[in-house]
């Protein structure tokens, strides 16, 4: 494989640096436009076409995880810059959380559309079938969940946010850094009293 596609022990490859910023584009723009869409009446314009839109690139953003996931797991997991144990802990806790989330928010979200036992179409480009059938109050349940697990998503997302400028700005690090670009960095363990 050409170099820095691959991930190494020190450094994110290129593979792995464009899902994690299509994984955020994503989730912000879902986020946004599911909150933009559920405020809409059934005679504005964009009604119909958000639902599209909402679902299609759910589905999409659901495919790019499985991908995602598949290619984590063939690939080095560059080790954690810090020599402090509780932050690798809460670290690889949340980076966990972040994943099951992103696995059952898209789960909910198909729940929903496919609640009155109709298929799920992506663009019109094929259709998902409805594993379910009709489901009483189904589309009520998982729209809850969908929209409070959401919520966490994007509360976590900024946590997320908040820990890579501290290593950044505070820290003085290369764990931001190495999210944006492929390095043959060496890296500089952080000290923590």
């Amino acid at each position: 494989m050409p170099p820095k596609l691959k991930n190494t022990a020190t450094a994110y490859g290129w593979v792995s640096i464009i899902l994690h910023w299509l994984s955020a584009l994503l989730i912000f723009g879902l986020f946004g436009l599911g909150l933009y869409m559920v405020e809409l009446t059934y005679y504005d314009n964009w009604y119909h076409d958000s639902f599209v839109w909402h679902e299609g690139l759910g589905l999409i953003f659901f495919a790019l995880l499985l991908v995602r996931l598949i290619w984590r797991q063939l690939n080095a997991k560059p080790t954690p810059i810090t020599d402090s144990q509780w932050q690798a802990i809460v670290a690889h806790w949340a980076h966990r959380i972040l994943y099951l989330l992103m696995l059952v928010i898209p789960v909910t979200g198909y729940l929903i559309s496919t609640a009155d036992g109709h298929d799920l179409a992506l663009f019109n480009w094929f259709n998902l079938p409805s594993l379910t059938g009709k489901v009483d109050n189904m589309e009520s349940i998982s729209g809850q969940i969908h929209f409070w697990l959401s919520v966490v998503i994007i509360t976590l997302t900024a946590g997320h946010i908040g820990a890579a400028l501290k290593h950044h700005w505070l820290n003085k690090d290369e764990t931001l850094k190495r999210i944006l670009r492929p390095s043959n960095l060496t890296i500089k363990k952080e000290r923590t009293p």
